[in-house]
């Protein structure tokens, strides 16, 4: 019996314990050039639609491509550090198939000759809710290949914003042709249970490495990085590998592991029901957790791959390949390991920061002389509540690294405490300037002058003289309402430490 159609789904772990499951993936990243792959048409983000076109990206008669050379180095930065090996020669071909978001009816793409292939990630999988340990786990690399982006078609009037039911269609064709490399796995076996858990690591490593790289902002939501899950289940580890289905564009690390569990559990379903896995492409809804049919995936040969006639083949100097290698920056774990080890964080520290985004601005800020702690206390406390409190990242905010530094470096001076820094703060993100500027204009800084502090606690001594009696009678501690008294008529402003000095000068306990 052969189905298409989603019976009800085998529990995750029964599934698991029936089935091998082995996953695939491919993970398309768009370049940061500032021009597309074949022609000098801008690669603006969210520009008005069809505005970032030119004759080439439209596929118009008699347009030529010229390759982009940031675009072939930005390639094989990404293969070099993935492991792989640079093709001495490599070409493009045209890949010919009717879609409306592909102009010219052919995505010039490389096919048997790609720029990078055999290589290698090692990914570090964090123990999980179950209890399970950490590992590691070596994700084999196949190929990464050049080729140029496809349009984007919106469908408008329909109930799920697909084709099926829509009124009508509209094509943006800013997205095409813009620079794009795709990574392609060789299946991942080994992994059994924790399967969805390798596949999100992988992509969250392989999108950390990439922004180390500078090459992409690899932004899933915005769509600058799409992952495509190809998933299938064998009966043991020693079987041939079963049908595989493709599920398309998903947009989120978490998506990529809900995508492969739910897989995972339909097709099981699929298998003992008697029926057969078709090999299909499948569209992954978020809202749903839900994988539905899309079509019957194609071969290889169904796309007539043929050398692309209007570009010779890229040959990259060895040498060239050489320097580049030599250049890049270290590994993200590596990099990760050596910060946690010389700023004394916990396994529980780092994770914190990498899930608050807050890695490269708090090394940003030490780097500029804060000291570690504090410049961590600085991004995950304040701002980061300020992040969450307008809807945005931390890297969005109006505030850099060295705000932070500088902010710290006031503290340290013993020009601000925390409550005046934190004020301080609230000011720079409203727009009002650096600390420094924010502190002179409204005279934020810390009062220390002991003739003004004087004058205050003489002042708050005698509007409580039970307190000052109390004072004298050795309760040093009743002190601790004079100094708040002075906090608060200088709004917070006074050095606290020097204002219980003063308070015990002028009532010495016993006096």
């Amino acid at each position: 019996m052969s189905t298409s159609s989603t019976p009800d789904l085998v529990a995750y772990d029964d599934a698991v314990a029936r089935f091998d499951p082995v996953v695939g993936l491919e993970v398309h990243v768009e370049l940061n050039t500032a021009t597309k792959m074949f022609s000098p048409a801008p690669t603006e983000f969210g520009a008005e639609p069809n505005t970032q076109v030119d004759p080439t990206s439209l596929g118009l008669p008699g347009s030529m491509p010229v390759l982009n050379a940031k675009a072939v180095e930005s390639a094989i930065r990404m293969g070099l550090a993935l492991n792989c090996s640079i093709a001495a020669e490599c070409r493009f071909a045209r890949k010919n198939y009717f879609y409306p978001d592909m102009p010219k009816n052919f995505q010039t793409s490389q096919y048997d000759e790609p720029i990078a292939f055999d290589g290698w990630l090692d990914v570090d999988v964090p123990a999980n809710e179950a209890g399970e340990p950490a590992f590691t786990h070596r994700v084999q690399i196949e190929r990464a290949h050049m080729e140029e982006d496809t349009g984007k078609s919106s469908h408008v009037g329909g109930a799920t914003g697909r084709i099926h039911g829509a009124e009508y269609s509209l094509v943006d064709y800013n997205r095409a042709g813009i620079p794009l490399i795709e990574i392609v796995t060789r299946p991942i076996t080994g992994a059994g249970a924790r399967v969805g858990e390798v596949a999100r690591a992988y992509v969250a490593t392989l999108r950390d490495l990439l922004k180390g790289l500078d090459v992409s902002d690899v932004k899933m939501e915005q769509g600058s990085m799409r992952c495509d899950v190809n998933l299938s289940l064998r009966d043991t580890p020693e079987s041939r590998l079963g049908t595989r289905t493709e599920t398309k564009n998903v947009n989120s690390l978490r998506s990529v592991e809900r995508a492969v569990r739910y897989e995972v559990s339909r097709q099981a379903a699929v298998l003992l029901d008697g029926g057969s896995v078709l090999q299909e492409t499948r569209h992954w809804h978020e809202d749903t957790g839900l994988t539905t049919s899309g079509r019957i995936k194609s071969d290889a040969d169904d796309y007539r791959y043929f050398p692309e006639p209007d570009l010779v083949p890229v040959a990259p100097d060895p040498a060239w390949v050489e320097e580049l290698r030599a250049a890049l920056p270290e590994p993200p774990a590596a990099r990760r390991r050596r910060l946690q080890g010389e700023w004394g964080l916990t396994d529980l520290d780092m994770r914190d920061l990498l899930n608050a985004g807050a890695l490269d601005l708090v090394e940003a800020t030490v780097l500029l002389g804060a000291p570690p702690a504090a410049a961590r206390k600085w991004w995950t406390g304040e701002l980061g509540r300020a992040a969450n409190t307008r809807g945005t990242s931390l890297e969005e905010l109006p505030v850099t690294p060295a705000h932070v530094a500088q902010l710290q470096a006031l503290v340290d001076g013993g020009k601000l405490n925390d409550k005046l820094a934190r004020q301080v703060l609230e000011h720079v993100l409203d727009g009002e300037g650096d600390p420094q500027q924010v502190v002179d204009a409204r005279g934020l800084a810390v009062v220390s002058d002991d003739g003004a502090l004087l004058a205050a606690v003489d002042e708050a001594l005698a509007a409580n003289p039970d307190v000052a009696g109390k004072i004298r009678d050795g309760k040093v501690a009743a002190a601790g309402a004079i100094v708040g008294a002075v906090m608060k008529a200088t709004r917070g402003s006074a050095d606290a430490a020097r204002v219980r000095e003063l308070v015990l000068q002028r009532v010495a306990p016993g006096a």
